[in-house]
């Protein structure tokens, strides 16, 4: 006969989520777990069938909760939305903002759908309009690269005393306005001195 289900998935998944969250996603053991439970380790593996999978369903609402804070509705404009998402979720989830984007434990191999609702996102910005969906791709690629840079120093706390959450989403909000215009300006055939 199978073990009684005593704890339900998501207790299990919480639980796990908040070890990544304080220790980092390598540190999260079945046996953990089931300690902090107060519990062995045979609830888990009723609702699991191995630490892999446990640890995929702590992946997996991290990104949830990532790609949540990015859909927020923070400003009016929804390209800026999606950066400000992404460095709160730096801040908030430091530890596993580091493990998904640094240690790239999120190992996701090819990510189209997630491009397919940035670039939908995109679109929606008055901002944007009028790019072709490669400029659009090329716009988005030159905003991750300063964002997930910037969003690593908001991770490991080398702002605390230099910025605020405030001057950071502006300073986002110009690197992304210097990128469009750039690129609006190339699109329209100027040449852009430096």
């Amino acid at each position: 006969m199978a073990p009684k289900n005593k704890f339900s998935k998501e207790q299990i998944i919480d639980i796990a989520f908040n070890i990544g969250e304080t220790e980092g996603i390598e540190n999260i053991t079945v046996r953990k777990v089931a300690e902090i439970l107060g519990s062995s380790v045979a609830p888990i593996y009723v609702n699991f069938k191995d630490g892999k999978e446990l640890l995929q369903a702590v992946i997996d609402k991290t990104r949830a909760i990532a790609i949540s804070m990015t859909k927020e509705e923070y400003t009016d404009m929804p390209f800026l939305n999606m950066g400000i998402g992404t460095l709160r979720f730096a801040r908030e989830y430091s530890v596993l903002f580091k493990d998904m984007v640094i240690k790239n434990i999120d190992c996701v191999e090819d990510d189209r759908d997630s491009k397919v609702q940035m670039l939908e996102q995109m679109k929606r910005d008055k901002t944007l309009q009028g790019f072709t969906d490669e400029e659009l791709q090329q716009i988005l690629f030159k905003m991750s690269v300063f964002t997930h840079g910037l969003s690593i120093m908001v991770a490991n706390n080398l702002f605390s005393q230099n910025y605020n959450e405030k001057e950071l989403f502006e300073l986002l909000e110009d690197t992304g306005k210097d990128i469009i215009m750039a690129t609006r300006l190339k699109k329209e055939g100027g040449n852009i001195c430096i």
